[in-house]
């Protein structure tokens, strides 16, 4: 069994007292599902519940989701199934175990990059932004890319549109991790492919996309799309998986998955 050891708790007032403690050291609370995977011992412990986190707000042209909205909440959420396919909500309703989803948080899902996150993967195929307090608002891609830099998630903004959308994963029993993700969106022929749990974190897949928007959305061309992006990705080994099942699960899925969206 492993022991989270924190040595500080600080319950943030607001943002700039909540900014301020991260980058002496502190450690964002969050719901505290996956905190243990980032370290043993956390020196200073930030706690972010008072400051009115956690709502999912529908806006003329945005929806926006609090950083500390549990993954229960997204997965009830009448707003969200109402959109996209109702693809957050789906996807959160497969994560884990319900008392797991109703401490976790979407803040949690997305802070630590991690490769098994399946909220990820779905939030960059829906070309979502991240909100940070010191950064401002950033697209999905470039919150991955620097993942690294110390800052607090405020909200994620969804644009509301017409996408379709689908997500799709694999895994060894109900309440595992996937041992890989996907998420497809297609915006009037733009298409989205998003590829996580490689077990590397979420990420485009580029040269099938490419390929999608020079030759368009038929039998052929979907299944071709699927193992270019088998072939283009990188894949990894885990105790979930292998490299060489994930390539052929990748082909298989993104295929799946452009056939939902057509």
């Amino acid at each position: 069994m492993l022991f989270l050891k924190i040595k500080n708790f600080f319950r943030a007032e607001s943002l700039k007292d909540a900014y301020e403690a991260l980058t002496n050291g502190g450690t964002i609370l969050g719901g505290g599902a996956f905190l243990h995977l980032l370290d043993n011992e956390v020196e200073i412990a930030v706690d972010l519940s008072r400051l009115n986190l956690n709502y999912i707000l529908e806006k003329e042209d945005v929806i926006e989701i609090g950083s500390y909205t549990t993954l229960k909440e997204i997965e009830d959420s009448s707003i969200l199934s109402s959109y996209f396919n109702g693809i957050l909500s789906k996807a959160a309703s497969v994560i884990a175990g319900v008392q797991v989803r109703n401490i976790a948080t979407i803040g949690g899902c997305i802070g630590g990059c991690y490769g098994f996150s399946d909220i990820l993967t779905c939030l960059l195929a829906l070309d979502a932004k991240v909100q940070l307090y010191n950064r401002g608002i950033v697209s999905m891609e470039e919150f991955i890319e620097n993942k690294d830099t110390k800052d607090i998630i405020v909200k994620v903004i969804i644009k509301k549109d017409e996408k379709k959308a689908s997500f799709l994963s694999m895994r060894n029993s109900y309440t595992d991790f996937s041992m890989l993700n996907v998420a497809v969106s297609n915006l009037k022929g733009g298409i989205k492919i998003a590829v996580g749990a490689r077990p590397l974190v979420a990420s485009y897949a580029y040269k099938a996309m490419d390929y999608l928007k020079e030759n368009g959305l038929n039998d052929e061309t979907i299944k071709r799309a699927g193992e270019i992006a088998r072939d283009t990705l990188n894949f990894g080994s885990d105790i979930r998986a292998s490299s060489e099942y994930r390539k052929e699960l990748c082909s298989v899925l993104v295929r799946r998955g452009l056939e939902e969206v057509i």
